[in-house]
């Protein structure tokens, strides 16, 4: 394939009326949430302080009730559901492999957000982390949008799709009841992402059958898959939040789900069946540079070093050392934690 052939798939992919609307919306979806991250994130800290118990090993059912009395939280929660409704629509009218690696500027609105609010100054190496997250991800979505192709989804592949879903629940509870007590923030972040990429790809399925007007019991089973891999998602979530801060939840997010996402319509669904050799190891590239990213990101962001959380991974050095020793609560020095 020549680089005028890339130039005119690419000019033709951006032609589709779909992507056309679908990037807006997934953008729009980005942006809510950011702010839904940060809103949950302060609304799961203030739980925490009223308690007297960190929720770093998994909320209790007690915490998880006050979370439903905290304005925060509450207004955290309809944010993430507008920006899950922009993700719908956009995944509605544009290929699942565009609309999901999208959700990345989450990260850049929510480091912006929560160096703000928190008095942690992101450093020159957690903002490297960031461009890799960022910059891996766009990378993604730029050959995505050249041979991302819309597929009949057929039952066997549904079928596929649920057991492997099944296997990752089991995997991930068992990992859950044996090891809680040393997981922190990547566990939950990476667990959280690989459910809700998996919940990306059934809402797409269960999408485009009710559009044909396939709702039958197959669909159904879909249904009840997504709501219960987005509960387990969500308390992954809010576990999160209580060992990381949110701008390392929503890189782990942006990233990890996605590329799950990505990996099931190339190789579930056949979405990446007309891209050549050379395309798919610029994917994984720009995969790895994400990753990447994200794990340093866990290593030498500021706040992460500052409250000397234990991410079981070595700790970063050098200019993150320096971050300002936090105060009594979590938001950084001289900054009040508000009461929402």
């Amino acid at each position: 394939m020549t680089a005028a052939d890339v130039g005119d798939q690419l000019v033709g992919a951006f032609e589709n009326p779909g992507l056309l609307l679908g990037i807006p919306l997934a953008l729009a979806g980005a942006v809510f949430m950011s702010f839904g991250a940060q809103y949950q994130y302060r609304g799961v800290a203030k739980v925490e302080r009223l308690s007297g118990t960190a929720g770093t090993t998994g909320l209790s059912v007690g915490q998880l009730k006050h979370l439903l009395t905290r304005p925060s939280w509450l207004i955290g929660t309809l944010m993430l559901g507008l920006a899950i409704v922009c993700q719908l629509a956009a995944l509605s009218v544009a290929p699942l492999m565009v609309v999901q690696p999208l959700g990345a500027i989450a990260l850049v609105i929510t480091t912006l957000l929560n160096a703000h609010i928190s008095g942690h100054t992101p450093t020159k190496k957690s903002l490297i982390a960031i461009g890799a997250c960022v910059g891996g991800i766009f990378i993604f979505v730029f050959f995505a949008a050249i041979f991302a192709t819309e597929q009949e989804i057929a039952d066997r592949e549904l079928f596929t799709i649920l057991a492997i879903l099944l296997v990752v629940i089991i995997v991930l509870g068992g990992c859950w009841l044996i090891l809680r007590h040393r997981m922190r923030a990547l566990f939950y972040v990476v667990g959280a992402g690989i459910l809700y990429g998996f919940v990306a790809t059934l809402a797409k399925a269960v999408i485009k059958r009710v559009q044909a007007g396939e709702f039958d019991w197959v669909t159904l089973v879909c249904v009840i898959a997504l709501v219960a891999a987005s509960a387990v998602g969500a308390y992954f979530v809010q576990t999160a939040y209580s060992s990381g801060p949110p701008d390392l939840v929503i890189a782990g997010l942006t990233v990890v789900d996605p590329m799950v996402a990505v990996l099931i319509g190339m190789l579930v669904l056949g979405e990446a069946a007309a891209a050549p050799g050379w395309a798919l190891i610029c994917f994984g590239i720009a995969g790895a540079i994400a990753i990447w990213g994200v794990v340093s990101l866990a290593r030498y962001h500021p706040q992460v070093l500052s409250e000397s959380q234990d991410l079981g991974i070595p700790r970063g050095s050098g200019d993150s050392a320096q971050a300002p020793e936090s105060s009594t609560d979590s938001y950084g020095p001289g900054v009040e934690r508000s009461d929402q």
